[in-house]
């Protein structure tokens, strides 16, 4: 376990290292003057202006008509799928409930699959349609929170960038390089990249079996880096031709952690509060430790039945110990807890185990990581997640104190205050409604595989995921039926834009302010007490908001299992 601990740290230490190289690079981009070659063609193409200064409303909307624009051609290609090339194995349509769900997933950096991938897209639609939103879900968040740093960084100014710019210089400069080279080193390591969409081998006891194949390392590198999550196999990072060996596996934790962490030295380095900065990163960390602490503690701990029945379940020198169901050997309980919390945190989606066999307490971390939502969260929104709660902790600070809250310079006022709540509500309305209306549906009870607390559990997770722009599932849940598909579908929908653009409003809010200076009843928020102060409000007001139906899956599934 010694060992362990080593490995969390050493690959801890090496994300903070990484963070530090993408957060400045990403700064330069978002604030440098000269354009590439191929991005003035590219504005050029599209027919936009570089040089228009865009106010928070024209920012957000140009995301949202192009996300909108975007998705429709997915559907469409999903829709045709039987007519496209590139289908060697004749993979039909998807239903229209699936492809809207599908497109809705994607285009939401979400990624959720109601869905095998092999066995129900061709590589046309992998590439053209899934790969393409992959890209472009992720790009967007990303200059989403370019456009809102800038906004945070601006006084007396309704501008906030120009969002083609932010999107271009996002995907030129960072994604498609990133993911070329690591495309590369995934090729090295094993993973497939061909067009060909399978091969027909003899096994050594003479049978034929057919091997699906595909693009996949070029897949894999913007699921990760992308905070995407999406399998190109069913098995998602748990096949050995997405995860063929440690190396790629630890590559897999360090690329969804990459941008998320980054963008808190971004926001120091443009805002010139590298220490502000830091504090972020900080709050972000103390979440991420604790609950990798919680799921590792758990599964390493293994379940009690299994020990008054007689098992094993203490680590030695010939087995791991713990739970292992659902978990791959050669991953083992450590580098799976470590997955299960990156992927959660950083609501990539991405699995290398079956997260519905993990313990109910173990269990509990990736959900409570995904209704928190700001546990270095997806590409961009993560961060901008986390600053709706450090305004609030300001406001809630400033109203203990009797003074109007200031943050970052700028005074918090009434209409900061109500896009704040806005944003915040909108995530556990998404969550909680769903899942009720989802427990009335007479027909859900028959695409449950588990009754009691853990069917509900399923259900939880499902509208957790996809609210949060997860992707990952308990996977007990059949959630290919037209209900499960249309409503996950628009909790996506809601988890993205209905928090994203309240926010990119608040940024457009403070830009148009004043500076103040700071005075002696100014609350410091780039000290360690401001960074306990967040994390404490962030946990407080998701475990109240969370805990009753948190109560009612996980919780009393714990119970039940120590009961004498």
């Amino acid at each position: 376990m010694a060992l362990n601990g080593i490995e969390f740290l050493v690959m801890l230490a090496m994300m903070a290292g990484l963070a530090v190289v993408m957060g400045r690079w990403l700064a330069r981009a978002f604030t440098g003057e000269a354009h590439w070659a191929v991005e003035r063609l590219s504005y050029r193409a599209l027919g936009v202006d570089p040089a228009e200064r865009m106010g928070w409303a024209r920012y957000g909307l140009a995301l949202l008509l192009s996300n909108a624009a975007m998705m429709a051609l997915a559907y469409l290609l999903l829709r045709l799928q039987g007519l496209l090339p590139l289908n060697g194995l004749g993979n039909a349509a998807q239903a229209p409930d699936l492809a809207f769900n599908t497109a809705a997933s994607f285009i939401t950096n979400t990624n959720w699959q109601s869905y095998s991938g092999e066995i129900s897209l061709s590589n046309a639609t992998q590439m053209v349609a899934i790969t393409f939103l992959m890209f472009c879900g992720a790009t967007a968040g990303v200059a989403a929170a370019g456009g809102f740093i800038r906004g945070l960084s601006r006084a007396s100014s309704q501008d906030v960038g120009n969002y083609w710019v932010d999107f271009m210089r996002v995907l030129w400069r960072v994604m498609l390089p990133l993911c070329f080279v690591m495309a590369l080193v995934y090729v090295w390591q094993g993973m497939p990249q061909t067009l060909s969409s399978q091969a027909v081998v003899t096994t050594v006891e003479g049978a034929r079996q057919q091997i699906i194949l595909g693009p996949v390392a070029s897949f894999e590198t913007i699921k990760h880096i992308g905070t995407n999550g999406g399998g190109f196999f069913g098995m998602n990072a748990a096949h050995p031709f997405e995860n063929p060996t440690p190396l790629t596996n630890l590559l897999h934790i360090l690329s969804m952690l990459l941008i998320p962490s980054a963008l808190t030295v971004t926001f120091g380095t443009v805002l010139a509060r590298k220490r502000q900065g830091w504090v972020f990163f900080g709050a972000f960390l103390v979440m991420f430790i604790g609950f990798l602490a919680l799921v590792y503690g758990a599964e390493q701990a293994g379940n009690p039945l299994l020990t008054r029945a007689g098992a094993d379940q203490a680590i030695s020198s010939t087995q791991p110990g713990g739970n292992m169901e659902g978990k791959e050997l050669r991953f083992g309980i450590a580098d799976t807890a470590l997955f299960v919390a990156t992927t959660t945190a950083a609501t990539t989606g991405s699995v290398n185990a079956m997260h519905d066999s993990l313990t109910p307490m173990g269990g509990f971390v990736p959900l409570a990581q995904m209704m928190l939502n700001c546990v270095f969260g997806g590409d961009g929104v993560g961060f901008i997640n986390l600053i709706q709660y450090a305004i609030l902790t300001v406001f809630l600070a400033g109203m203990m104190i009797g003074r109007t809250p200031e943050f970052l310079g700028k005074k918090i006022e009434a209409r900061e205050i109500k896009l704040v709540m806005l944003s915040v509500l909108a995530h556990p309305a998404s969550i909680l409604g769903f899942t009720a209306l989802a427990s009335l549906w007479p027909d859900t009870g028959a695409s449950l595989s588990n009754p009691g607390a853990h069917g509900f559990s399923e259900v939880l997770y499902a509208y957790t995921s996809g609210t949060a722009n997860n992707g990952s599932a308990f996977a007990g849940l059949n959630a290919n039926t037209p209900f499960f598909n249309t409503t996950i579908g628009l909790a996506m929908l809601v988890g993205r834009y209905l928090t994203l653009l309240p926010m990119l409003a608040v940024a457009g809010s403070l830009a148009a302010k004043k500076a103040v200076a700071a005075g002696p009843g100014t609350f410091p928020t780039a000290t360690p007490l401001f960074m306990g102060l967040l994390v404490f409000v962030v946990l407080v007001v998701g475990g109240l908001t969370f805990l009753p139906a948190l109560a009612l899956g996980p919780v009393v599934e714990q119970l039940q299992m120590l009961q004498p």
